[in-house]
């Protein structure tokens, strides 16, 4: 009677990241996770440098709802906004974005 050894595959991931690094990635995972907030970002990646209005006029949500989650987003990380007069401009914050695909590259 042979006995066979199971082999222990390779591990697909690492997960290596932990305290402030990953407490960062789960804050970008986290606001990305609602679709509302994904459909903003799928909007700025093409709308660059709009405005709360244009996302509103985009969205069937209430204005204010779109302030919400836009903070959300930039807290995370995803976007930031420059004040043109009395309204912010937003757009993709593209060195944040770069972090997160290195991060993720780098753990899966």
């Amino acid at each position: 009677m042979t006995e066979t050894i199971a082999t222990i595959p390779e591990p697909c991931c690492t997960l290596d990241i932990s305290g402030a690094e990953q407490e960062r990635l789960v804050k970008m995972f986290k606001a990305i996770g609602n679709p509302t907030r994904f459909e903003i970002m799928k909007f700025l990646v093409t709308h660059p440098t709009c405005i709360t209005g244009d996302i509103v006029n985009f969205l069937p949500i209430a204005q204010a709802t779109v302030s919400q989650h836009l903070k959300v987003l930039r807290e995370a990380g995803w976007i930031e906004g420059t004040l043109q007069g009395s309204a912010t401009s937003y757009c993709l914050h593209e060195e944040n974005i770069a972090w997160f695909r290195q991060k993720v590259g780098e753990i899966f």
